[in-house]
Formats: structure tokens, C-alpha cells, sequence
């Protein structure tokens, strides 16, 4: 069994990245796949982020209204199965709960619980406290039998927020209390993720001084074995002397270059083995059942090859997160008893059993085109016709029987049309709302059909109502082009009417009645005669819009060279620097600053960036 855990940085961009889900975890070949930062709320999951065919997925996404904290974390465990039902792959949870509280959400089998633990940790926090550390989303268990997985996305808390360091000190205590809980159940665990500590010196490029002060980074290590704890690092435990083995690197330093980065995405086990002799000396988890525990580097961003950005590549966009997957793979992990999906899978939330139902609605347009088509064929009163050119999807269908009172040709079609063609708008749209404003919609009206003949005159001269069936009125059909290169002739041509849709004097009343478009022959005669005239003032405005547009081009680019010039050279390397602007709240909020292009890498290499610092305007002064 293999599994990985990957903090993407935003779900949407990786699987627009490889190009679908499917592809996206396919490319791991695992068995089980964690995904932290996801970055997507409840009401935004679709079919397309959170199901793939031959995966079972499960969420927790961020339901906190705080600023800045909206869509932020959220986590995702996706499980490879065959059988989503009656399996007896140990892939496939038992049970799976939303947070590490017990009070979000828990199933098993399809059937809600109370988690006995989160009883045990209303005694120490409130239930305020312990919704709060789970409206971030950032852990989902999984019970596969053997052993219980967390997956996690661990808060990140700078030195100077309190607030932020109380909540992670919070958040990794629930978690202590959960995992002592389990394990005094003989449970094995499992915890996978991006928990934002680096362990040790070893795990952190260029430790500060006050490295071992940090107190989560203690706490980390008070959890492992080698301090009396019940965990085993699994990477750190294969590879105890690995230097420069790093998870993250800085996004806006292009630190990866010179893999100037920490390790903080985790591979933590705990438990006994699956042997039956459990009184062996030697024998755990860890020791028995994890084969090999590695970071997947061909998924950074930078590779060997790539431009540099000081040497022409700034432009150059590199796709994929600023961490990296690790895997561990397990041996003899057998299969356990038959079960089904939980009730917290993907499969059973109605936005994405919505979304798929959209196949349905495609099948229930087309029986009703088919319908439609049979009942005009079928109706020899027939008057009007009304085409619906959907240009999306090409589907074609007809509306007859219409009478139109108003300038909305389909609101006046007769009540049982009327119905059909509403319930299918709004079949389309529940589903498809994203794609309705670029859908390109013709309406055709046929003259002489009794929508037409029911029409009063004084109708035609309402204002259009804002709507999207406003435009199509009858009379905006006959209204000038407002193209503005077309010649006279062409305005001509906008306002000719083929003598077979207009009636001589004396026509009887059953015959086709002539159309109001409120457009005289007086009026068609000033148009031709002021054509020429228009067509030479489109003229001139073109040619002045032409010069003013090339005058602010040679403006802008003297700005730019100007601006150019004024960027100052780093001490360094003498190369011109990259201006930056501060975004931490203080009093130097919004201010601008130059420093050392190049990225960031150790003291000891001259071509990393040389920490050259200058204020925008000011005494220039190096970083420190």
C-alpha cells in the first residue's frame, strides 16, 4: 500500500495544472492520496474537484467567515478503490469523520456517531473553542481498519500573532488528546500532512538562533520516540543522516533553485503491528510494516535547466505548489472485512450529486425536442414558428401556438409551450449557471405567424424590459446595424423588407399584415443622404483616435525607462533590483522597497541572493 500526502496549494490550479482530477492522482499511483491546502469552500466543491472514477473522496473544507481565513486551508483524503460498495480493500475507510473535534461530523457505514473522544474533550475545552479549531478545515480521519489516518494541514503562526499561536497550540493539543485516546484503544495511527514545524536543525535551512526556543517545534519532538513518545518520523526514521531533504521552499523568493527550503510536510505512525506474536521484542508499525518513505522532487516547480530569473527567465511561469509530495509505502497490510463508503464521501454531498445529475437534464432536453418536433409536425394550425438556436450546445427546438403581448417573444407563447420552454431554461441554468452568460441565443419570428398577428402596435413602442430576451424583440430586428463601417448601401439593406412579407392595399384580413418598425420612408431617405457624410467624420475620429493612442504609447514608454533607470544596481552582483511592496499591517504598510534580484539561497554561495536592501526614496541600507 502506498500512500502520499501533498500540500498543493490550491486544488483548483493542480488539476488545471495536469488537466483533470483523474490525471492528477493517477500520477502518484497510489492507493491513498492526502491533499492539504485545497483552498475550496463547501459550496464551491463540484463534480470536477472532488470525484474520479475509481476514487473515493472525502473533505473538510474551511467554514469560518474570519478575514482573510475565507477559502483559505481545507483538506481532502482520496482513496483508491475498485468497489465502493461490499469491499473488503483496506483502502476503503470504514469510517470517516470531518475534524478532530468529533463534533463537526462523523460516519460509519452510513450512520452518524457521537465520537467518544470529543466527549472526553468537553471537559478541558469548551465547545466553542472546539468548533473553532475545526472551522478551518484542516483534518480528516479515515478508519481503514488496520489503523486510523490523519490527514492534516497544521496552522501557521508568525512569532508576533498571539492569537495565532494560541489557536495552534489549541489545535495540537485536541490532536494529543485524540491519538492518546486511540492508542490506549489499541488502535494504530497513522498522521500525514503539512503540520508547518520543522523538526530539527537538520530539517531547516539556515536555523536562526532561536531555533530550539520555538515551542511547537518541542512539542513535535516530545511526540517522537526518541523522546519518549509514541510516533516514529518515518522520513527522518529511513534517512536519519539525509541533509537538504526539504518539503517547502519560499513562493516569492525562488528559493528552490538553491533548494533553500524546510522540511514540514510529515509522515508520523504509531501503533503495534499486525503480527500475532504482539509480545515480540522489537516488533511495531513502524519496524514491521513501512517499507520506504521518500519526497517526490520531480513535482517542484524549478527544475535542473530551467532560466533563471536573472538571466531572462522572470517571465517564465512555473506551475505546480511551493511543497512537495512524500510517500510511504506499506508491506502486508491484509484485506479486512466487506464495507461500504462511508456517508462523509464526496459521492453523498448534494452539490456534487447535483452537478452530475446534469447528464439527466441533457437527456431530458433532448425527449423534449423530439417532443416538440412530433407536435408541430402533428399540428396543422400551426401559424407561428419560434427557433431556439442555443449556440453552446447546438440543440434546436420549436415553440408553436405563440400569441405575444409584450416584448418578450417567449413569455407569450401559450401556457403549455411556455412551461416546457421555462423548465428547461431553469434545468439548465440550476446546473450550468456558470456557462449561461457566454451562451449566444436567436430567436426567429416568423411574419405572418399569429404571434405576430396578435401583437398591438402600441406594444412595440414599451421600452425593453433588462432582460436577457430584451434584445430580441421584433422591432430589433429591423433596427439599423450599428456597425459603423458599413456604406450606405449597407444601411439600406437593414431596413428592406422582401415584398412576399408585405401586403398590397386590399388584402383581405387573414393575410399577413404589414410589421410596424417604426421606420419611415422619409427617414430611410435621411439616412442615405447623410451616409458619405458620417462615414468621413468616422473617418477623421478614427485617424485622431489612432494618433492619440500612439502619442500615450510613446509616453508610457518613456515612463518605463524612466522608472528603469531609477531602479537601483544590488551591491552584490551589480544587477538591477526587484521592487517589492510591504504587505504585513504596520507603520511601513504599503511602503516600496528595492532588493537583490537573484533567489534566495545559503550565505556560503555567492550566487544566491546577496541581501541587498533600499527603501524606495531613501538612504539605501543592507537586511540584516
Amino acid at each position: 500500500m502506498k500512500i502520499v500526502t501533498y500540500n498543493v496549494n490550491g486544488l483548483r490550479s493542480r488539476i488545471s495544472q495536469f488537466g483533470s482530477l483523474h490525471k492528477l492522482l493517477n500520477s502518484f499511483d497510489a492507493d491513498i492520496i492526502c491533499f492539504q491546502e485545497t483552498k475550496l469552500r463547501r459550496q464551491e466543491l463540484t463534480a470536477d474537484m472532488a470525484v474520479a472514477e475509481g476514487y473515493e473522496s472525502f473533505f473538510s473544507c474551511t467554514r469560518t467567515s474570519d478575514k482573510g481565513r475565507t477559502g483559505y486551508s481545507g483538506v481532502a483524503t482520496f482513496c483508491r478503490v475498485k468497489s465502493a460498495f461490499s469491499s473488503n480493500e483496506v483502502a476503503l475507510p470504514i469510517a470517516a469523520e470531518d475534524g478532530c473535534t468529533g463534533l463537526v461530523g462523523n460516519s460509519q457505514n452510513g450512520k452518524g456517531e457521537v465520537c467518544e473522544a470529543a466527549e472526553g474533550l468537553e471537559g478541558e475545552f469548551s465547545k466553542d473553542e472546539l468548533l473553532k479549531v475545526d472551522s478551518e478545515g484542516r483534518c480528516v480521519m479515515t478508519d481503514h481498519g488496520h489503523f486510523v489516518l490523519f490527514n492534516l494541514y497544521g496552522p501557521r503562526a508568525e512569532c508576533d500573532d498571539t492569537e495565532r499561536i494560541q489557536f495552534k497550540l489549541t489545535f495540537f493539543k485536541i490532536l494529543q488528546k485524540r491519538w492518546e485516546a486511540l492508542l490506549r484503544k489499541g488502535k494504530r495511527i497513522i498522521v500525514v500532512g503539512d503540520l508547518n514545524i520543522a523538526p530539527t536543525v537538520m530539517d531547516r535551512c539556515e536555523a536562526g538562533p532561536d531555533f530550539e526556543k520555538n515551542e511547537f517545534r518541542r512539542w513535535f519532538r516530545s511526540m517522537l520516540v526518541e523522546s519518549g513518545g509514541s510516533f516514529s518520523d518515518v522520513f527522518r526514521t529511513k534517512h536519519p543522516d539525509r541533509r537538504e531533504a526539504y518539503t517547502c521552499w519560499p513562493q516569492n523568493t525562488g528559493a528552490e533553485i538553491f533548494n533553500y527550503g524546510t522540511r514540514i510536510d510529515h509522515i508520523l505512525c504509531a501503533g503495534s503491528c499486525l503480527h500475532q506474536q504482539h509480545d515480540l521484542q522489537g516488533h511495531d508499525f513502524m519496524t514491521c510494516h513501512v517499507n520506504e518513505c521518500d519526497i517526490l522532487t520531480q513535482y517542484r516547480r524549478w527544475k535542473p535547466g530551467n532560466t533563471l530569473r536573472w538571466n531572462g527567465g522572470r517571465s517564465i511561469k512555473l506551475e505546480g505548489s511551493d511543497h512537495a509530495p512524500v510517500f510511504t509505502r506499506l508491506l502486508e497490510i491484509p484485506d479486512i472485512y466487506e464495507h461500504s463508503t462511508p456517508s462523509l464521501s464526496a459521492r453523498y454531498i448534494p452539490m456534487i450529486h447535483g452537478v452530475q445529475q446534469t447528464l439527466v437534464s441533457v437527456l431530458t432536453k433532448r425527449q423534449l425536442a423530439v417532443q416538440i418536433k412530433s407536435n408541430e409536425m402533428s399540428s396543422p394550425l400551426s401559424n407561428a414558428n419560434i427557433t431556439i438556436e442555443n449556440c453552446n450546445d447546438g440543440v434546436k427546438k420549436s415553440f408553436n401556438n405563440c400569441s405575444i403581448s409584450g416584448t418578450s417573444p417567449v413569455e407569450s407563447c401559450s401556457s403549455s409551450s411556455k412551461q416546457e420552454y421555462e423548465g428547461l431554461i431553469s434545468n439548465t441554468d440550476e446546473h450550468s449557471r456558470g456557462f449561461a452568460d457566454d451562451a449566444a441565443c436567436n430567436i426567429l419570428i416568423t411574419p405572418g405567424s399569429e404571434c405576430s398577428k396578435s401583437m398591438p402596435s402600441h406594444e412595440t413602442k414599451k421600452k425593453a424590459r433588462k432582460s436577457q430576451w430584451s434584445q430580441l424583440s421584433l422591432k430589433s430586428f429591423f433596427q439599423r446595424s450599428p456597425n459603423p463601417s458599413n456604406s450606405a448601401d449597407d444601411s439600406n439593406t437593414d431596413f428592406l423588407i422582401s415584398q412576399a412579407d408585405v401586403p398590397q392595399a386590399g388584402n383581405h384580413s387573414n393575410e399577413t399584415p404589414v410589421v410596424d418598425v417604426q421606420c419611415s420612408i422619409s427617414q430611410q431617405c435621411a439616412l442615405n443622404s447623410s451616409a458619405s457624410t458620417q462615414d468621413q467624420s468616422e473617418l477623421n475620429s478614427c485617424t485622431l483616435e489612432k494618433e492619440k493612442t500612439n502619442s500615450a504609447l510613446l509616453e508610457w514608454q518613456r515612463i518605463q525607462q524612466v522608472m528603469q533607470n531609477s531602479i537601483p544596481l544590488c551591491k552584490g552582483h551589480n544587477q538591477q533590483c526587484v521592487a517589492r511592496v510591504v504587505k504585513k499591517q504596520g507603520p511601513n504598510f504599503g511602503r516600496r522597497f528595492f532588493v537583490c534580484a537573484r533567489a534566495e539561497g545559503p550565505a556560503s554561495n555567492p550566487e544566491a541572493n546577496c541581501g541587498y536592501f533600499k527603501w524606495a526614496g531613501s538612504k539605501s541600507r543592507h537586511k540584516r
